[in-house]
């Protein structure tokens, strides 16, 4: 058992990250909503040959279509410009060609307040129709209230494996019990059976004949073969019908612990005329107590084509192709429950409850629950699963062309938004009865549709919708288009947008020229410098027509000018408040500097008392640029310093009134200070306006409760001469000086010491008067012992 669940882990974990993939990338269209916006969108507006390139180059591009709104030799591209430049060059407003994004709320039925039932309109607007212009973003405002008594269709998928003996028999009572729960929450509701085993196949379940007829333990207890999975019961409200199919139901059995829930649950999405789901709120509930074969699975028992995403239940409403199809992959089951609009709830049981919640953050708005081991909680269960699932609203949305991107921000309740990420869902939870939020859907394009494109919105677990007509503005509508207009010499042109067009075999920006004329020297002289030296027209555009027709940012008579090189301010040309000419930025209005970029205002820097920057800086660019020691926006703060206003105050209020937080112990807090009244009239108007006189009084101005003014002056305590730094040397030199007297003193110490012992041991040696070799208290460790049999060498033999 252990084995098979570090085996399961490992497969979920690499059936998550493929879910990832299947559930992010569904179609080839929506997968273009993580790609980056097209390069042409990024930087600033440029020049553009025409009035379709310049629009779609940059949001911020307009087209000035006045006739001869370019000087001689300018390029018709520099018509395009940002439109404060435009303006500031000297084009009319009606001649600016600036196409802009719309949207037109098609259908927008009132949300239905207080009603109940299916006919409850929840979604708002229900049909919008949004044009973007490439680049520009467009904001739609979705409303959704939830209604009360929304119908449910309640679809009991449950595992018959045998060690769900217990909990079959719980079930075979159920159907009464859930209905009269949720008819408590709804006025419409109904409720199906389904059953799951596993795969018909080896090893998860046994071929042998006898086990497939009775795959139980004990032969007397009742047993149906195993399948993949059967549908029982088609949804219906009524509870008799629930009961009585549950209980012909009899337990299975199969080899392994895993099972084949996954085949059952997306066989319950993908037959939805069989099961008889409603256009309503749909749930799944999910029982079993172990965990669940996933996509590779099916390998171990030789089957190796994945599952085709078709219902295949037979007319006995079993699922007939199981041994031939792999079990779907956790993505597969997610993207059928959403295509589906069904919310699964999974009732399982302990052991099993830490998978089911990882496999539920997979799954968008499902729930989880722990079961009890004989089910007897399901009722309990389902229904805190279900309020969960109901207050939660989710919008999501289908499939994205290419080059449409799309970000949500939630309004859940209050004034303040929570964003979302682009790409991903809008969310508000706790969502109360009759209670309205707001999702603020923002689009944008990158690029142009071929054609009109239908995005639906819909708020997961509800019927209803949103449809949005995307359309793109790609083109300018000018109003002036002629063919052969006069304006183009006589009609040798057609003029669109303020700019001609030439037939064939003319040239010129007024196609003034034809082209046998080009190669005339005479023609070409108008294109040099007066000398007749350097290349025609600066090298910077070419010669047309006697006349320097420039490229790019070049302007001038021989293009000698480039109005690209100005000086930029965060990235903008001229800090976008000026326009560029020959190098040298020509600011609006009210603005100064090498990019214009300081403003000549200098209302952001008066303070309170009228002066600029408090007094302790100067305003330029409309900022304060405050003195050393100084900071804040109007340089009203100072790190670490003190006004003689705030030094002294306390003081001043305690000697003059008694009053003030320093007037308990006034005489000696303030003893520095010689406090008088004078009851002159002043006529100057504050609490406190300070004043120097020889750099040693200060005035302050307190009003009095009789409403008059009276002076307070104030003299600071004499301050004396700054002996710090020879107080922390004669600290330093002080600790120095004791510790080397420490130190000699106890040298001198031991010295002393050392001497009167040597000197008391010579003494003791000098009076010693006996004096041996040999200790006397010595004992030898040697002992003689003799034998009385020994017999000397001399001794005769006998």
């Amino acid at each position: 058992m252990v084995a098979l669940s570090i085996v399961f882990v490992f497969l979920l974990a690499l059936s998550r990250g493929e879910s990832e993939l299947d559930a992010k990338i569904p179609s080839p269209g929506e997968a273009t909503q993580q790609e980056d916006p097209d390069l042409s969108l990024r930087g600033s507006c440029q020049p553009a040959p025409s009035c379709q390139k310049c629009i779609l180059s940059h949001p911020s591009c307009a087209w000035c279509k006045q006739l001869n709104f370019t000087a001689s030799g300018e390029a018709e591209a520099r018509r395009c410009g940002r439109r404060e430049e435009l303006l500031a060059r000297g084009c009319p407003l009606q001649e600016l060609e600036e196409p802009r994004g719309w949207q037109d709320v098609l259908q927008d039925e009132p949300l239905s307040q207080g009603d109940r039932g299916e006919g409850a309109t929840q979604l708002a607007p229900q049909r919008v129709r949004i044009t973007l212009r490439p680049g520009e973003t467009q904001q739609l405002r979705v409303r959704f209230l939830r209604a009360a008594g929304y119908p449910v269709d309640l679809y009991y998928l449950m595992d018959l494996s045998y060690s769900m003996k217990d909990d079959l028999e719980r079930v075979r009572q159920l159907g009464h019990a859930l209905l009269v729960q949720l008819q408590k929450v709804t006025d419409s509701v109904r409720i199906g059976f389904g059953s799951f085993v596993d795969k018909t196949v080896l090893p998860f379940v046994s071929t042998v004949p006898a086990k497939l007829r009775h795959p139980c333990p004990t032969r007397l207890e009742p047993c149906q073969p195993p399948f993949s999975f059967r549908h029982v019961l088609s949804l219906t409200d009524n509870a008799q019908d629930f009961e009585r199919e549950v209980g012909r139901q009899s337990v299975s059995g199969n080899l392994d612990s895993p099972e084949g829930g996954f085949d059952a649950i997306l066989q319950a999405a993908l037959c939805q005329k069989q099961i008889g789901w409603r256009n309503v709120s749909r749930l799944l509930v999910f029982t079993s107590d172990d965990t669940f074969h996933t996509a590779g699975d099916g390998k171990l028992g030789g089957i190796f084509m994945p599952s085709d995403g078709h219902c295949h239940l037979d007319s006995n409403g079993l699922y007939s192709r199981s041994p031939e199809f792999d079990y779907p992959s956790v993505g597969q089951v997610a993207q059928a429950l959403s295509a589906a609009n069904i919310q699964p709830i999974f009732a399982v049981t302990s052991p099993t409850l830490p998978v089911y919640q990882e496999l539920s953050k997979l799954i968008p708005k499902s729930a989880v629950g722990e079961l009890s081991e004989d089910s007897s909680n399901v009722v309990q269960l389902i229904m805190d699963a279900y309020n969960s699932l109901s207050s939660t609203v989710t919008l999501e949305h289908s499939s994205l062309p290419p080059g449409v991107h799309i970000s949500y921000e939630s309004q859940c309740g209050g004034p303040e938004k929570t964003e979302s990420e682009a790409g991903d869902r809008g969310q508000c939870k706790q969502v109360g009865i009759n209670q309205t939020v707001n999702f603020w859907v923002t689009l944008q394009a990158t690029s142009c549709l071929p054609q009109p494109h239908l995005l639906r919105l819909r708020a997961l677990g509800f019927s209803e919708e949103v449809t949005v007509e995307l359309h793109t503005v790609c083109d300018c509508n000018c109003s002036d288009t002629q063919l052969q207009a006069p304006y183009c010499s006589d009609g040798q042109g057609h003029l669109q947008c303020g700019v001609c067009s030439c037939v064939p075999g003319r040239l010129g920006r007024l196609c003034e020229c034809s082209e046998a004329e080009l190669s005339s020297p005479d023609l070409e002289s108008g294109c040099r410098a007066p000398n007749g030296t350097g290349p025609l027209c600066s090298g910077k555009g070419r010669c047309q027509c006697g006349r320097c027709s420039c490229s790019g940012q070049s302007s001038g008579r021989l293009c000698e000018c480039d109005d690209a090189s100005c000086e930029r301010h965060e990235g903008i040309l001229c800090g976008g408040f000026g326009h560029c000419q020959c190098g040298v930025c020509h600011c609006h209005a009210n603005r100064t500097g090498r990019a214009c970029e300081c403003s000549g205002d200098v209302d952001n820097c008066v303070s309170s008392e009228g002066g600029h920057c408090s007094g302790h800086g100067y305003c330029k660019c409309n900022r304060c640029q405050c003195t050393e020691g100084y900071y804040g926006a109007l340089c009203d703060q100072c790190s670490g310093c003190k006004t003689p206003c705030e030094t002294h105050r306390d003081c001043a209020e305690c000697g003059a009134f008694g009053t003030g937080p320093l007037a308990t112990n006034c005489s000696m807090a303030c003893a520095h200070a010689n406090v008088t009244l004078d009851l002159t009239p002043v006529l100057d108007d504050g609490w406190c306006k300070e004043r120097t006189l020889d750099n040693k009084l200060f005035f302050f101005l307190v009003t009095n409760e009789a409403g008059g003014r009276v002076l307070l002056r104030v003299k600071p305590q004499e301050q004396g001469a700054d002996h710090t730094q020879a107080v922390v040397l004669g600290c330093i030199g002080g600790i120095v000086a004791v510790g080397l007297v420490l130190v000699l003193a106890y040298r001198l110490s031991v010295e002393i010491y050392d001497r009167r012992e040597y000197s008391r041991f010579e003494k003791e040696r000098q009076q010693l008067n006996w004096k041996q070799d040999n200790n006397p208290l010595y004992k030898s460790a040697i002992t003689t012992t003799i034998n009385p049999r020994f017999q000397e060498a001399d001794d005769p033999p006998f």
